[in-house]
């Protein structure tokens, strides 16, 4: 990965220097190793703070709505996932293309640091793959985990390519994974209703309405949320009964339906470990039964399935019935 981050760093600098590009969009140090956040570079000088490793998961995607619209060019670097993202939001019109570089770079997978601290691993100072297995450097010395303990949720059944790209720094080629994303949901629609009410239920009870799952969302790209609205009686922070909390997951999923591109961000960022992208994979599940497979992201131009009308459509009462097709 360091030679990526080099190769990734030399081209931030001529973009910079050249002045084909007003600033560029990566990932700068944190106070940790294991915590990179989303940053802006308009100058060589601050790109002293730049990074691309092991623990850099933030797709980059949605910062670029108010990004694209100031003056001068903006370059981004994009993992495969981020790419349907950055489709979805120059199709609903939020992201100006033409006022984008998009450099496409290659990922294998992020690594969860709350899965390794889970292991009993503490005081981390780095990590890096090494096969299949994933060196881990602490105060201590070094232990080795299997890659597939300690990567992140999103990435675990992640076959994503590149679907935009005006440049691309890869090295490597990525394996495809023999994996069923939507598993878990089986697992769910498995279950009796009141065993799934109880799941959820548990789940969501955990909710401190923090918003961060909105907030990262490429998906919610809304000016004004009716969740920040006093006079919707849903904008609290910390919820006043069980129903309030069930109340706004379940209307920001139905909202995202059909533009979600399984980005897993909500889940990544959840303080409480809740799996929220379970609910948005639910719904991606039933649309490609219910219309027809589709990925919301692969193109920048068409319309989604709720969004668009055939004689064929599925009617609701044979949804109900379970007669849909």
């Amino acid at each position: 990965m360091k030679e990526v981050e080099t190769k990734m760093l030399e081209r931030a600098k001529e973009l910079l220097e050249s002045g084909e590009v007003a600033r560029v969009v990566g990932w700068k140090k944190g106070e940790f190793c294991y915590d990179p956040s989303p940053a802006t570079f308009e100058s060589v000088e601050e790109l002293k703070d730049f990074t691309y490793d092991w623990f850099c998961g933030a797709n980059l995607s949605k910062y670029l709505i108010q990004i694209s619209k100031k003056e001068g060019k903006t370059a981004v670097f994009l993992k495969p996932c981020d790419t349907y993202s950055f489709n979805q939001l120059v199709k609903e019109h939020r992201i100006k293309r033409e006022n984008i570089h998009v450099i496409a770079v290659e990922c294998r997978g992020k690594f969860d640091i709350e899965k390794i601290k889970a292991k009993g691993i503490s005081f981390v100072t780095g990590a890096q793959l090494d096969g299949t297995q994933v060196k881990v450097s602490t105060l201590y010395g070094e232990e080795t985990l299997e890659k597939s303990d300690v990567v992140l949720t999103k990435c675990a059944t992640c076959n994503k390519d590149y679907q935009v790209q005006d440049e691309a720094i890869i090295l490597h080629e990525r394996t495809k994974k023999d994996v069923d994303r939507f598993a878990e949901v089986a697992k769910l629609e498995a279950m009796t209703e009141e065993e799934r009410f109880a799941f959820w239920r548990e789940q969501l009870s955990k909710c401190i309405r923090c918003n961060a799952c909105r907030n990262v969302c490429p998906a919610c790209s809304c000016v004004k949320c009716v969740f920040d609205n006093p006079a919707s009686e849903i904008s609290a922070k910390v919820n006043s009964d069980k129903f309030e909390e069930q109340l706004f997951h379940i209307i920001r999923a139905f909202h995202v339906a059909g533009r979600c591109t399984d980005c897993g961000e909500c889940s990544r960022v959840c303080p409480q470990h809740i799996p929220l992208h379970l609910l948005n994979r639910k719904f991606i599940k039933d649309i490609d039964n219910f219309y027809g497979e589709y990925q919301a992201g692969e193109t920048a131009e068409g319309k989604t399935p709720l969004t668009s009308y055939t004689e064929g459509d599925t009617e609701p009462n044979d949804v109900f019935k379970g007669e849909a097709k």
